[in-house]
């Protein structure tokens, strides 16, 4: 493990258990049956237990997009050409109407765009281009490692480091994103390797969409795959070495700088979920400060959250990508905090609420 990535880990610690007590004790005194608001209650006490603050805002928003090619597509486990990796990057740099600039302009989130490894895709202003890895992409799991162990470090340190950015920038909440022909296979890799499943029909779903004949190919590479390299199931690095993407390793480091920063991090599909998995084994205590979003239609989605303890606030039947969900989420979180910040509770009203002692919604 590097330096930093080892100082990270030091650094994260629980979430304030005494602001959070505080939180849930106000939440009850709100003008509202004890619970009613449910897993909005919840979002707002996490949020005081990330921050240490009673009352938070989230208006500064940011989210990163990760682009890499991933050199398992050269087996046939993607439905789509591999220049719309470029070509989409492309189109969210230039501000075109893509599904995850249309809900960061409409929501008020930053986009900042990151290239770790997306073949052809030439300098742009809005695209970050510092931690340009792997210039053609990962190389092919199926028949060698994804990467060597000091890329797979590089790139997780570039999320902490963009992390780290996102703080000293004044932002109050993170999402997490990715765009990558052939990166749901990598993600399936992935948490098939930290849970040390042997069965790819339990991970493995159709990405963006198979045939039959191809969805059954990419179950064989995948399984082939952690057959052949044995990656280590508590080793997140290893793990990416042998079996992960750029994309993958960049957001786990996302996973681990917010912790690090105590800043909220939005987890999207099943690719974010595969990064934030394998950031919970650099750093178990990471997870306290990971949101859900939406449930992802990939199978290997709901392995990882039921293994992170997380359960998804939103069921809209999404499988975009891009981290779509995420700027969706945070207007929930926004919600959240303004009920806590601005809500009367029944002391301020004048109303007698001894009835309410012991009763819950």
């Amino acid at each position: 493990m590097s330096d930093l990535i080892e100082r990270t880990r030091e650094k994260i610690g629980p979430l304030d258990a005494n602001v959070m007590k505080a939180a849930t004790d106000y939440q009850d005194k709100l003008l509202k049956p004890a619970g009613s608001l449910g897993w909005l209650e919840a979002i707002a006490v996490q949020f005081a237990g990330i921050t240490g603050q009673l009352r938070n805002s989230a208006e500064r928003k940011v989210h990163f997009l990760f682009g890499s090619d991933h050199g398992v597509y050269a087996s046939g486990v993607s439905a789509s050409p591999q220049e719309f990796t470029r070509l989409l990057m492309e189109f969210y740099a230039r501000g075109e109407g893509c599904g995850i600039t249309v809900l960061c302009k409409h929501v008020g989130v930053e986009l900042r765009l990151v290239d770790m490894g997306v073949k052809g895709l030439a300098p742009h202003p809005s695209i970050d281009s510092r931690f340009r890895l792997m210039p053609e992409g990962t190389w092919n799991l199926h028949c060698s490692l994804a990467m060597t162990r000091e890329t797979a470090r590089k790139a997780a340190e570039a999320g902490i480091e963009l992390t780290g950015e996102a703080k000293r920038d004044g932002f109050q909440i993170v999402g997490t994103g990715e765009v990558g022909m052939g990166n749901t296979t990598s993600a399936a890799a992935c948490i098939m390797a930290a849970l040390k499943i042997q069965d790819p029909v339990l991970a493995v779903g159709r990405g963006g969409g198979l045939t039959d004949e191809a969805f059954e190919k990419k179950k064989r590479v995948v399984a082939e795959a952690l057959q052949n390299h044995e990656p280590d199931p508590c080793d997140a690095l290893d793990i990416l070495t042998k079996v992960g993407g750029l994309d993958i390793a960049g957001m786990a480091g996302v996973f681990l700088g917010a912790a690090r920063y105590r800043l909220p991090v939005v987890i999207d599909g099943v690719i974010s979920a595969a990064a934030a998995l394998l950031a919970t084994l650099i750093a178990p205590e990471a997870r306290e400060y990971m949101i859900p979003s939406h449930i992802s239609q990939e199978p290997g989605y709901a392995l990882a959250a039921r293994h992170l303890g997380l359960t998804p606030y939103l069921n809209l039947g999404m499988r975009l990508g891009e981290g779509t969900g995420c700027p969706i989420m945070m207007q929930v979180v926004d919600d959240a905090l303004a009920l806590m910040n601005s809500m009367n509770t029944f002391d301020g009203v004048s109303l007698e609420s001894e009835y309410r002692k012991g009763i819950r919604a």
